[in-house]
């Protein structure tokens, strides 16, 4: 269908070197001379090719390679993928360019070859900087060496964010509060803190159903996610979406633009791509049609997304979906009167307790357009 233009891009490198207990997301562990990363990379770059051929790739924004574990994949394949997304791509300085990368696989050498071909954000999964707890999870690397990967980064780049988990087994608030402390007094100017979930099929799962791991505590989990201001707060940090603290000026571009309806184009294996014009929204993955949507439902499903936002969404946005979704002013007042939302400076924002209960916020307002 005509269609705006994409303004993000994102492209998925699934490769591991070991798959974490808890990761349900499509990847994969292989050796890293693997002929299925040369194959896939190649792959990447044709299908790049063929979109800037098309035309679809002039207005891209924001850039984001994620996994898997893009790192792993090493210099050789990164400098081939991302020469080509430099030819494809206008990458001028205000193209947002994120990668993520673990610590194991980020040395200096990748830092400064991924820099110099038009990365400006590096997004580094430490997850714990506590030894036992990284072991918890299988991860590969251990609190030494993401402090390390964590310097090295910031030795290029001045847009460094880390990636945090609350509610692992064994973790105390003390020792989840030392690892926010910890990426503060290493300078990162990021930080995203995800709660851990037990989802089905991954050996996380098996193990708290074999009883080897007890299962996730959620009101510490709940406590931990409310101890994230403490420490970021006076540290200059701001938190903007229900996961997200950055410095001024460092917020990932990237994800609010997932948040707040821009077009994308995804490449890769389970890649989504969303494609919307006025009247039309739709999502594909893996050549599915995921989800299909009229005016009515992208007009729900704008204020919801926006709710995962600190800066929830405006009185002049609610009124002027109230045309297309009548019930619409009613169903944030009633949201109001049970606590997950506040109503403040004319604006509609979640409260803590609306992020808690999230699918509850979200479903309500989605609601509006069955």
């Amino acid at each position: 269908m005509p269609h705006d233009p994409y303004q993000a891009l994102y492209i998925h490198l699934p490769f591991c070197k070991r798959r974490c207990i808890y990761c349900d997301f499509y990847t994969h562990a292989v050796d890293p001379d693997s002929p299925v990363i040369s194959e896939y990379v190649d792959r990447i770059v044709l299908d790049l090719r063929r979109k800037a051929k098309e035309g679809e790739l002039g207005q891209i924004k924001t850039i984001y390679l994620g996994g898997g574990t893009p790192s792993f994949l090493g210099s050789k394949h990164l400098t081939k993928l991302l020469y080509t997304i430099g030819l494809s791509v206008n990458l001028t300085p205000q193209v947002e360019f994120t990668m993520e990368a673990n610590p194991d696989s980020l040395t200096p050498e990748l830092v400064r070859d991924v820099y110099a071909l038009g990365v400006n954000r590096l997004s580094i999964g430490v997850q714990s900087f506590d030894d036992q707890l990284l072991s918890t999870l299988g991860r590969v690397h251990d609190s030494m060496r993401a402090k390390r990967a964590v310097a090295d980064a910031r030795e290029r780049f001045d847009n460094v964010s880390i990636d945090l988990m609350c509610g692992i087994p064994g973790q105390t608030a003390e020792v989840f509060q030392d690892s926010i402390s910890c990426g503060v007094d290493l300078g990162v100017s990021h930080v995203s803190i995800y709660p851990l979930t037990v989802e089905p099929h991954t050996p996380l799962h098996n193990m708290v159903v074999a009883g080897t791991l007890p299962d996730v505590d959620e009101d510490l989990e709940a406590l931990m996610m409310a101890m994230g201001p403490n420490v970021l707060e006076p540290a200059g940090f701001h938190r903007y979406e229900v996961a997200s603290y950055a410095k001024p000026g460092m917020e990932c571009r990237h994800n609010i633009a997932y948040w707040t309806g821009v077009p994308y184009l995804g490449l890769g294996d389970s890649a989504a791509t969303m494609t919307q014009n006025e009247s039309r929204r739709m999502r594909v993955q893996d050549n599915h049609v995921t989800d299909d949507l009229d005016r009515r439902q992208m007009r729900a499903e704008d204020l919801m997304m926006k709710m995962r936002m600190t800066q929830g969404v405006s009185d002049q946005e609610v009124n002027e979906a109230a045309l297309l979704l009548p019930g619409v002013l009613k169903v944030y007042h009633d949201l109001v009167a049970d606590g997950l939302v506040e109503h403040v400076d004319g604006r509609f924002k979640p409260t803590f307790s609306g992020w808690l209960l999230g699918n509850e916020l979200y479903g309500r307002i989605f609601e509006l357009a069955p």
